[in-house]
């Protein structure tokens, strides 16, 4: 009986986990599109007005995807891994923001409600 809790338990935890290195991906990559959108909307003011100068100054400070952080590259290959299983449900958009967004919500939905109803269900019969 005491080895039945304790599996639920390492269940639960393995269910938090999951949920917060999903949710940690997703804020990771809404920075990284705000940052890269806001870069290329001084590039595009800048080269509206004729200034090559604020739009080098810009291009130089950095305004890539961000994949060059060793952190951001281990957590996105990490919540791809959790996040695998929904790549079949997940629409055909185009758009990025839609893709991510569903497979963390299938993401939540599974590893959140789905394992701590499935744990807590267990330990009410148990």
């Amino acid at each position: 009986m005491r080895a039945f809790s304790s599996l639920t338990g390492i269940a639960l935890l393995a269910s938090r986990i999951a949920c917060l290195i999903v949710i940690a991906w997703f804020v990771l990559f809404a920075v990284e599109r705000s940052t890269g959108a806001s870069n290329h909307q001084v590039n595009e003011v800048a080269s509206a007005v004729n200034d090559p100068q604020l739009a080098r100054a810009e291009g130089a400070s950095g305004g890539g995807s961000g994949t060059s952080r060793g952190g951001g590259v281990t957590l996105t290959k990490i919540a791809d891994e959790v996040t695998s299983p929904f790549n079949g449900i997940v629409s055909s958009s185009s758009s990025e923001w839609v893709i991510h967004g569903e497979r963390t919500l299938f993401a939540l939905l599974v590893y959140g409600f789905g394992m701590g109803f499935l744990v807590r269900f267990v330990r009410v019969r148990a």
